[in-house]
């Protein structure tokens, strides 16, 4: 029920700029209502088609707007480091990187069902106040994460003078800025991953090449000894602690 609600959510608010830009007079079958207070609303019949569509957002979503990038790249820099190319495979590091990405995300997505989902669902809050009210704690995760640096640079490109403050800047300007600091965090802990690693490789090479012994690769010496160095510190533990506690926040 709980990944339920996540993508029921997403799907919502990804929904809400198709929802926002169709022309109900394009499809004869679709209505368009308009409530007490003057606001319209689409019919259920194009809310649910408009979901259905941004279901393919979905993966687009937890790319960029998550904790999944950063974990990602640092578990890829580590398979580097390691020496090792299909161990773990892929899917198992996809697997692991979604699955920390939920834990961390937890939190987020508590608070957009609270606020958003869950009242949408009791017919308190129209679909646009619903998505008003998800994107907020998406774009507190996100402007938390994000360097001051980059959002200007976004901002600046996109000649936006009428944006005040950084939690007035639209998805359009704060998504890019938030990849850009992520792939930026996620390169300086995959630098700070491989030094230890390449430490072993020079002293092995430098061993191998004082014996004479050329002609063996230094890479078959030293992996061996990477694994047992990444065994005997905690290495995977560390590594995702480290991963976790990463998201407390990004100085300017």
């Amino acid at each position: 029920m709980g990944a339920l609600r996540i993508v029921l959510t997403l799907a919502l608010m990804l929904a809400a700029p198709l929802a926002f830009a169709a022309d109900p007079l394009s499809i004869p079958a679709i209505t368009l209502g308009t409530n007490a207070d003057g606001a319209q609303e689409y019919s259920v019949s194009l809310q649910i088609l408009l979901i259905m569509t941004a279901l393919s957002f979905i993966p687009a979503f937890v790319m960029l707007m998550t904790s999944f990038t950063r974990i990602i790249i640092v578990f890829s820099i580590l398979r580097q480091a390691l020496g090792l190319q299909q161990t773990p495979s892929n899917q198992i590091l996809t697997g692991m990187a979604l699955f920390l990405t939920m834990f961390i995300m937890a939190p987020v997505f508590d608070r957009v069902n609270q606020d958003a989902l869950q009242p949408y669902l009791a017919e308190k809050l129209t679909a646009q106040d619903a998505v008003a009210k998800a994107q907020v704690p998406i774009k507190d995760f996100m402007l938390a994460q994000t360097r001051s640096s980059d959002l200007e640079l976004f901002m600046r490109l996109s000649k936006r003078t009428d944006i005040a403050s950084p939690d007035q800047a639209p998805l359009t300007i704060l998504v890019p800025a938030f990849v850009t600091s992520e792939l930026k965090t996620a390169f300086q802990i995959g630098f700070m991953i491989f030094i230890p690693f390449l430490i072993i490789d020079l002293v092995v090479a430098s061993v191998l090449m004082a014996m004479g012994m050329m002609m063996l690769s230094p890479l078959i010496i030293s992996l061996p000894f990477k694994i047992m160095l990444f065994v005997l510190v905690d290495g995977w533990a560390l590594i995702i602690g480290t991963l976790a506690s990463s998201f407390g926040g990004v100085s300017p």
